[in-house]
């Protein structure tokens, strides 16, 4: 369960600083997706289910660090849609870098053997490649063939290269606890560290038959924890969140610890659940009624695990209690008996559907935007016409 010692130090001074401080909510990472376009279609994402007019957005390099400095998390994650796809990546990275922010890129690595010139190696930045699985799981996983070759290919490249590499995994049902171990195995052979989170059922992505639901999340990673006995796997993730992941410990989701921006602005409430944007991060934390959100509060809740709720979760708790971080350090992640009570789902509220509706919102802000600018283009191109004119009748009268 490696995490690198500096990586490591500086965010848990900053976990001590927030209780110190006596803060109950605040940002550990910030999920920054600069764009949604992408060059894959997975059968598994509801990322990019927009319209072009939507699709070609991007925020810009000043947008992107104005975000950083407005939320203050010591990491920022960059996914999207593909960030390598963006124009100013390099130079986004390379300001988040300047501002000491851990940047980790998040990327489908089909571009990154030719983008790897943008970038220079960094303490501070790492380039996480998904990988959801051999060959061929993977590769069926995105949807087109020859992906896996490609992007062990970048891998290997940009480790040439003196970068730091990390592969992330989304583990959805029927993939056999076997191969995730073999994967897990060939991560080790590769060199790099590894991240793993349960698939988040998103209403528009196109396969909804292979989510995981809690029981078989928990029983499918203590199956892949207890094939690891004695490995040495290098996972990116903190002890006591692998040990929630197996069914161990009885968290609940801190969505704050990781606020999303993108171009419609702070997500509401995480970054796997769009349910509405405010304008400044102030906004998102104060407006947002966290309280209804959750798993045993709403129904889209329901079945999440993910890394982006619980990991702030299990990274505060082995602040506050790290005893109980110690022993799962010591003893590893308990594969057997019984697991903790779940979460009681009889309260929660019904989902609601608002995708549809945000969009529409959106597109009409786009088009006012657009409306503006034609009409703002107008008037200069009509002043810059009279002006010429009045110009050519005074050099007339003269």
């Amino acid at each position: 369960m490696a995490i690198p010692f500096f990586k490591e130090i500086k965010i848990g001074s900053y976990l001590v600083k927030q209780k110190l401080l006596g803060r109950k909510r605040y940002p550990l990472v910030l999920m920054l997706e600069p764009l949604f376009r992408c060059n894959l279609a997975c059968v598994g994402c509801g990322k990019i289910d927009y319209p072009d007019a939507i699709l070609n957005r991007r925020m810009s390099a000043q947008e992107c660090w104005d975000a950083a400095d407005e939320c203050g998390a010591p990491m920022v994650a960059i996914p999207g849609g593909e960030p390598l796809i963006h124009k100013e990546i390099g130079e986004i990275v390379r300001g988040l870098v300047e501002r000491k922010k851990f940047v980790s890129l998040c990327t489908n690595a089909l571009l990154l053997e030719k983008k790897l010139d943008l970038f220079e190696p960094s303490p501070y930045l790492f380039f996480s490649v998904h990988l959801d699985g051999l060959k061929d799981h993977h590769d069926k996983a995105v949807s087109q063939k020859g992906v896996f070759d490609r992007a062990v290919s970048a891998i290997k490249a940009a480790k040439a290269r003196g970068f730091t590499v990390n592969v992330n995994a989304t583990i959805f049902d029927g993939h056999a606890a076997e191969d995730i171990a073999k994967f897990l195995d060939f991560t080790t052979e590769l060199g790099v560290g590894v991240s793993m989170s349960p698939g988040y059922a998103y209403e528009r992505a196109p396969d909804q038959e292979h989510f995981l639901n809690r029981t078989k999340t928990k029983k499918l990673f203590r199956d892949v924890f207890a094939l690891g006995k004695g490995k040495k796997w290098n996972f990116m993730h903190s002890g006591l969140f692998l040990d929630f992941l197996a069914g161990n410990q009885n968290f609940e989701c801190e969505p704050w610890g990781m606020p999303a921006r993108n171009i419609f602005g702070w997500q509401k409430p995480c970054y796997l659940l769009g349910e509405g944007y405010t304008k400044t991060f102030k906004e998102l934390m104060e407006t947002t009624d966290w309280d209804t959100y959750g798993t045993g509060k709403y129904e889209k809740c329901a079945d999440c695990m993910a890394h982006c709720g619980y990991e702030p979760t299990a990274a505060n708790a082995a602040v506050s209690n790290p005893l109980k971080a110690l022993k799962v350090a010591m003893f590893g992640i308990k594969t057997e008996g019984p697991m903790a009570p779940e979460i009681d789902m009889s309260k929660q509220r019904p989902a609601q559907y608002v995708f549809s509706s945000e969009v529409q919102k959106r597109l009409s802000e786009i088009r006012a935007d657009e409306a503006k600018a034609a009409e703002a283009k107008a008037a200069k191109l009509a002043a810059a016409t009279a002006d010429a004119k009045s110009a050519q009748s005074a050099s007339t009268a003269a």
